[in-house]
């Protein structure tokens, strides 16, 4: 029995992963070069997955790869330990023997306790939260330098990527001086920022005032175009037994604009609708459709919630009708509030990138699926 061969949710990997060639190119020679990049990007557009492939096919090329969720670092501490697991695992585990790995945190202020998984064997590295701040500031700051201290001593490029990076003013406001005093001095490694607050992330790379002002390489992520997405799902579809109609293929991407997560996630739906040997037609995109918004509910019913009255309005409005909200005839015909009140409903919208504002200057809902989950919520 074909397994569906469409993922969303998780990251896309091997023959999930798609039409992303001249990206993958572009940020892998980066990573050769030693050269920092922030990638910026809307949630849900694969930056995960893209560094994914990346990573896999730089590590392959004998790059070394440590990778750091500043998500799961809510503290000093916490962030301390992430690194020293991922210096040990990604990096020294590659360069040295088992009894040699240790050796590379000798000299840190605060010594760590090493624990081990009896199921993995797995170490784990605790950082004592009860010493002076200056001493946790001297080991974490010991630790950020050892990527590069390694690579310099082994004559090898590392990438470290530092994922959801916009938390690490959460972590410490003070943290980004230090860790941009470090990074600065290692051009054998290629700091890859990512994140998913894509707002915070800009400001901590654009604002003069920020330490990282200026510091990387600015990589936007955009949409799949919909002439690339086309073929990856056909050839989906045939590889499973299955073909798709080419006026639903149409319907797909009519729906989707190429988002990546939203056509791998409503393409799922589609094929789980479609018996093997059959095609896809009108009947199944409807199907699947339904099961779609169905298993969406609760996350749009939770974006109903916080969003404020004046949001609402506009979300109604514009999933009725894209176009330009501030217009006078636009907000009478949908009955907006003035216009002070719907600007700052857009920036705030904006920032939370249920709304997008195109080059021509008109607003759509940008979340894929809500405008027609509140069209249908209406009835």
């Amino acid at each position: 029995m074909a397994t569906n061969p469409f993922r969303y949710g998780a990251l896309a990997l091997d023959e999930a992963f798609t039409d992303r060639e001249a990206e993958v190119a572009e940020l892998l020679t980066d990573v050769l070069n030693g050269q920092d990049v922030v990638l910026f990007a809307p949630r849900r557009y694969g930056k995960s997955s893209l560094v994914w492939k990346v990573s896999q096919e730089a590590i392959a090329r004998g790059v070394l790869v440590a990778h750091v969720n500043l998500m799961t670092t809510p503290t000093k501490e916490r962030l301390a330990e992430k690194l020293a697991e991922t210096i040990h695992d990604d990096l020294a585990s590659t360069l040295f023997r088992a009894r040699e790995r240790l050796r590379v945190f000798a000299g840190l202020r605060i010594t760590p306790v090493v624990t081990v998984d009896p199921t993995s064997g797995k170490l784990g590295f605790t950082f004592d939260a009860g010493r002076q701040p200056q001493d946790l500031e001297a080991t974490l700051e010991r630790l950020l330098e050892l990527p590069g201290r390694l690579a310099a001593e082994r004559g090898r490029t590392v990438a470290l990527v530092l994922d959801e990076f916009q938390e690490v003013v959460d972590v410490d406001p003070e943290l980004p001086k230090l860790m941009r005093s470090v990074f600065e001095t290692q051009p054998g490694v290629a700091h890859v920022y990512l994140g998913s607050k894509r707002h915070m992330l800009a400001r901590l790379f654009d604002d003069e005032n920020e330490p990282f002002w200026r510091s990387a390489k600015q990589m936007e992520l955009g949409v799949i175009p919909p002439p690339l997405f086309r073929g990856y799902i056909e050839a989906q579809f045939e590889r499973t037994g299955r073909r798709i109609e080419p006026e639903i293929v149409d319907r797909v991407l009519d729906a989707t604009h190429g988002h990546p997560y939203a056509t791998q996630e409503l393409c799922y739906f589609l094929w789980g609708e479609t018996p093997e040997g059959a095609a896809a037609g009108g009947a199944q995109y409807d199907a699947a459709l339904e099961k779609l918004l169905r298993a969406e509910h609760a996350h749009f019913g939770l974006v109903w919630e916080k969003a404020a009255r004046a949001q609402r309005l506009v979300l109604h409005a514009l999933a009725r009708e894209p176009g330009r909200p501030l217009a006078g005839a636009y907000r009478r015909r949908h009955g907006l509030p003035g216009p002070s009140s719907v600007q700052r409903a857009l920036e705030a919208l904006t920032r939370e990138e249920l709304v997008a504002r195109d080059p021509s200057g008109e607003y759509r809902i940008a979340e894929p699926f809500l405008a027609e989950w509140l069209l249908r919520e209406e009835r």
